[in-house]
């Protein structure tokens, strides 16, 4: 991908606008972008605040000029979210659609199933959130597959603002981005909310390693439990990690085991 200092402003047009929404526009209206968003719930107040156009229904923000439509309900809704709209009234030329879901076959198989023919699909998961991202998006990966895309200017456009913020661009289709989350964010959450179920806490003596486990519990059950659901339901590798989880485990244990049994022998 050539380097650009800037990308041109755009319109974008954002549904669903919850915190990790909220999140890229503020970084997306320093950049000098014009935006947009619909949302079930009633963000207006707050839109008003930050310099966002809030529509009502998403319906109305799919008639808006937007140039990019980007996609940020939650994984769980997103299906409902998308059929119920009415693609009709979509101007011309259509815009780009960007998803930045956890996972990334699904909302593609999704999008390729219902959107017109004609419209530009953009695929992309930013690995980093209102925490991780607090500072800046410098050296944090954006992954993404551009699906179908006909217009590459606007494409790169988009693409442009995550690296002039100094994003590590990561292109990669959506089924190894999936092999490879349900390895990473997939076990990181799950290890998160086992440590959550055994209402772990800081003590007196804490090392450093008890440390990152409690920042990891932290971490965790910040997001939703939707999330984490969504993370295991629409990503058909996370199954097989949580077995592998699990084995390793019982293999752990039973080395334990075998080890006490032994000491107990001498």
């Amino acid at each position: 991908m050539a380097s650009s200092n800037s990308s041109s402003p755009l319109k974008i047009g954002i549904m669903g606008f919850g915190p990790f929404a909220q999140f890229l526009s503020q970084t997306l209206l320093k950049r000098g972008h014009s935006l947009s968003a619909a949302s079930r719930s009633d963000h207006s107040l707050l839109c008003s605040q930050m310099g966002v156009h809030f529509y009502r229904d998403f319906d109305e923000l799919i008639g808006s000029d937007a140039e990019v439509v980007l996609l940020s309900t939650s994984i769980i809704s997103i299906d409902n979210v998308i059929r119920s709209v009415s693609f009709d009234r979509l101007r011309r030329p259509l815009p780009l659609f960007v998803d930045v879901l956890s996972v990334k076959e699904y909302p593609k198989e999704l999008l390729l199933q219902v959107l017109p023919e004609e419209a530009d699909i953009l695929c992309t998961h930013p690995m980093f959130g209102p925490e991780s991202g607090k500072q800046g998006w410098k050296g944090l990966p954006l992954v993404y597959e551009k699906v179908r895309i006909r217009d590459h200017s606007l494409c790169q456009n988009y693409l442009e603002i995550f690296q002039s913020e100094g994003c590590i661009m990561v292109e990669m289709s959506c089924e190894e981005h999936d092999k490879v989350a349900a390895k990473t964010q997939f076990l990181t959450h799950t290890i998160g909310r086992v440590l959550a179920e055994m209402e772990i806490d800081s003590t007196p003596m804490d090392t450093k390693g008890f440390q990152a486990l409690l920042q990891l519990n932290k971490n965790t059950v910040k997001d939703s439990f939707d999330l984490y659901g969504g993370l295991f339901v629409h990503n058909r590798f996370a199954k097989q990690e949580l077995e592998n989880l699990e084995l390793a485990l019982k293999i752990v244990k039973e080395k334990l085991l075998g080890s006490a049994n032994g000491v107990s022998d001498l």
